[in-house]
């Protein structure tokens, strides 16, 4: 099973392939290096902050109470289909000013729903395009409650 690193690494050496400028972003979750803050490409940087809005719980951010989805909290809630709708409305919101710039809100799709069988999780599906070059790109997410059933 590969790390997060792993994938930030794979996501970077697309870089130069896309087309995309060799720009580093300030990577997330924040880290120190040797250099100073470890950086992200592009490609990267729009995943970590598809996850900064995924899993940042209103009012967590001072300055930005009203930033973030807190997806973490849902895995309590019952897992059906008003549950999906509302997330993927909220998200559509959340993600489209997040992502402002960097990816077409045309080609911004969401699918929220739980797999087969194994409704304590909740999964979520982002497709997009990259606004700049045309790069389509896929995520998935999967929540679920943490060991022990704790907040």
């Amino acid at each position: 099973m590969s790390t997060i690193d792993d994938k930030i690494e794979a996501y970077n050496a697309d870089v130069p392939r896309a087309g995309l400028q060799s720009i580093g972003y300030l990577a997330f979750p924040f880290r120190m290096t040797g250099e100073g803050g470890a950086q992200s490409g592009r490609l990267a940087h729009v995943r970590e902050q598809i996850e900064q809005v995924l899993f940042t719980t209103p009012p967590e951010r001072v300055f930005r109470p009203e930033f973030g989805a807190g997806v973490r909290r849902l895995v309590f809630e019952p897992n059906t289909a008003p549950l999906w709708e509302l997330t993927k409305k909220r998200l559509e919101a959340s993600l489209a000013e997040a992502l402002q710039g960097e990816v077409d809100p045309r080609t911004l799709r969401l699918e929220v729903g739980a797999p087969p069988g194994n409704e304590e999780q909740l999964i979520i599906r982002i497709s997009y395009e990259l606004s700049a070059v045309r790069k389509a790109e896929s995520h998935e997410f999967r929540v679920s409650a943490p060991a022990g059933g704790g907040a």
